[in-house]
């Protein structure tokens, strides 16, 4: 080994204790407090599907601009960090989207659960608005133990059973929870076996989750190739900027390659989208 391949050594082994000490000390700062503020919302839109203010809409697209600018500046210089910062924002949006969807699907998934849990109490002996406080209270997790905590706080402080359901109904975005709610309602004025028509609706919901579950596996591999082929050109890209360092610099110099480089990543977006659409179940 060469003296220079020694303290190139050396230096990036150093290095990686300096940045170590430097996320360290990051992490005992204010920084850390700030960032945790700024990506707040995202967490928030899975554990809880909120939906973030204006200002923390705000904040956390200047911290994904930032965040992307920044790494398009280290990789492929100042256009390329224009382009990403311009897209932060909108990626930012997109994420708690994403997120807020995911836990919408949870708490679909988890309609059958619910009238089950239902149909349990009312066979217990509670009635419709004890039934729903049992059942936040009966051990269940996730985005369904929130919704439903949340109902149950809402009639513990005097709110109508119409204003709680309705307001379940909006938050779980319709679908399953529309049956079991017209089950409740309509039960609670015309009388009958409301727990046998839950443990129905619980059986028929079940049976709607397998089927899309089962569509999902059917698809899963052809929306993995298409969005594997949707990115393979981002990838090269990347991969030739890194082997060739200003390779996307002289890309984009040119004005006929502007051209055809925005023609080809509207192409490829328009695919992403279409990928994403056509392979949508139960939409």
């Amino acid at each position: 080994m060469t003296p220079a391949a020694a303290l190139a050594a050396v230096a990036a082994a150093v290095g990686v204790l300096a940045a170590w000490e430097a996320i360290a000390g990051i992490e005992s700062s204010r920084v850390a407090a700030v960032l945790a503020q700024a990506i707040a919302p995202l967490r928030a839109a899975g554990r809880e599907g909120r939906t973030p203010t204006a200002v923390e809409r705000r904040r956390l697209s200047i911290l994904a601009l930032a965040t992307l600018a920044a790494a398009g500046w280290l990789v492929a210089g100042p256009i390329v960090a224009a382009g990403l910062g311009a897209a932060g924002p909108w990626l930012a949006v997109m994420a708690v989207r994403t997120r807020r969807r995911r836990y919408v699907a949870e708490l679909q998934g988890a309609a059958p659960l619910v009238a089950r849990t239902l149909a349990d109490a009312l066979a217990g002996g509670h009635s419709i608005r004890a039934a729903i406080t049992q059942a936040a209270s009966s051990g269940l997790s996730g985005p369904v133990a929130v919704e439903l905590g949340a109902a149950g706080r809402g009639l513990d402080l005097g709110e109508s059973t119409e204003l709680v359901l309705a307001r379940l109904q909006q938050r779980a975005g319709g679908g399953a929870y529309d049956t079991v709610v017209a089950a409740i309602l309509l039960q609670r004025d015309s009388g009958g076996d409301l727990a046998g028509l839950l443990r129905s609706v619980a059986e028929t919901l079940e049976q709607t989750v397998r089927l899309e579950a089962d569509a999902r596996s059917a698809t899963a591999q052809a929306r993995f190739t298409g969005m594997l082929v949707a990115g393979l050109p981002a990838g090269a890209a990347v991969i030739a900027e890194l082997a060739s360092p200003g390779y996307l610099g002289q890309l984009v110099g040119s004005p006929l390659t502007m051209v055809l480089l925005g023609c080809a990543v509207c192409l490829q977006l328009l695919a992403v989208v279409a990928i994403r659409r056509f392979g949508r179940v139960g939409a």
